[in-house]
């Protein structure tokens, strides 16, 4: 062989990357998520998450511990984009009443979207057990103040009832399984939304409970 010639490269298959442990996290939230997409919530068990996923059994074990905490970190997935897309919507709007109403009734309805029809079966399966459950009032909890935050500048009374924010968390979870699954668009969801928070800010004046006189 002459000095000019060159030596190809073996030919054969290459020996696949090692994830790491973040990486391995997306990967098997991202296949759980397209189980319940495809099979149903019912069909998402760490034994059929496994094997969609191509890998054993104790690396999922290893990862979420059991269903429940499998399910628990979906909806926190699910809590934590919602969360940043209110969060960047809200910065951005005018400190109006109209234009923060509209962003939550977008945002929300918007993020239930974005995740597809997956997410009223995990919400659901959440009531399955006290453990989950709690941790669905926590997120409600925080998404409620934050709401409460960003509308009360707007209310007479200066701040907004915890019931009417529980009535608008119903709403908004309401219409958005009805878009998830068909029954009203994205755009029909969105107007009843922003009308039923606008409606509880007027409400908010005459609800609120009276100040406590000074003794």
């Amino acid at each position: 062989m002459s000095s000019t010639e060159s030596i190809e490269p073996v030919s054969g298959p290459q020996p696949r990357r090692r994830l790491s442990r973040e990486e391995r996290q997306r990967q098997l939230l991202d296949v759980a998520w397209r189980l319940v997409r495809e099979e149903g919530t019912d069909a998402l068990t760490l034994g059929r998450l496994s094997e969609r996923a191509g890998v054993t059994k104790p690396v999922v074990y290893d990862h979420f511990g059991t269903r429940p905490g499998l399910l628990a970190a979906l909806y926190q997935e699910f809590d934590a984009r919602q969360t940043k897309l209110m969060d960047s919507a809200l910065l951005a709007s005018e400190p109006t009443l109209v234009s923060r109403a509209r962003v939550i009734a977008s945002s929300y309805v918007d993020c239930v979207l974005l995740q597809g029809n997956e997410i009223p079966g995990v919400i659901a399966a959440l009531a399955s057990s006290p453990e989950l459950e709690q941790i669905k009032r926590d997120y409600e909890v925080i998404f409620m103040n934050k709401c409460r935050l960003s509308l009360a500048p707007f209310a007479k009374a200066g701040d907004i009832a915890p019931a009417g924010l529980r009535a608008m968390l119903g709403a908004a979870e309401a219409l958005s399984h009805a878009v998830a699954t068909g029954e009203i668009t994205a755009a029909q969801a969105q107007d009843e939304l922003f009308e039923t928070i606008v409606a509880m800010v007027a409400r908010s004046a005459r609800t609120a409970p009276p100040p406590v006189a000074d003794a």
